[in-house]
């Protein structure tokens, strides 16, 4: 598969799902890579993701939304993805992608990559402890 930007995978998430909150479109990114690492057995975008006080955030595209609740739009390009790449995402989006900001950053908080990137920071505190590859794939190859 061709390797792409969270900001291409942000994009086509915005194609199909339209405007939404900055804080959806970041946990929705961080479901689309924990699931391509499982059932594609490989990252989807090169970004790292971050384990931020309100759940998981890739840094390099937070920077392109900064200060911003909703977004509409993404500057990345959609067609760089692959059938297979958009076949997992839009799974992600049939799964999760009609659940609240709240709803999904909480799911996030009670699933362990998060967690243990958390481990020893208080509830808000801030934090950018890497989620890995190794600890999505474990936990959700798990359930």
């Amino acid at each position: 598969m061709q390797k792409v930007s969270a900001k291409d995978v942000a994009s086509y998430i915005l194609e199909k799902k339209g405007t939404m909150t900055t804080m959806k479109l970041q946990k929705l990114l961080y479901y689309c890579q924990a699931w391509s690492l499982v059932w594609d057995e490989e990252p989807l975008f090169y970004e790292q993701i971050e384990a931020w006080a309100n759940g998981p955030v890739v840094r390099e595209f937070y920077e392109e939304h900064r200060n911003m609740y909703k977004i509409d739009h993404a500057p990345g390009n959609p067609l760089l993805l692959s059938s297979k790449q958009k076949e997992t995402i839009d799974s992600v989006l049939s799964f999760y992608g009609d659940k609240s900001s709240q709803w999904l950053s909480d799911l996030t908080h009670m699933e362990d990559p998060w967690k243990d990137a958390r481990a020893g920071l208080a509830p808000g505190d801030r934090g950018n402890t890497v989620i890995t590859h190794e600890a999505m794939m474990e936990y959700y190859s798990s359930l």
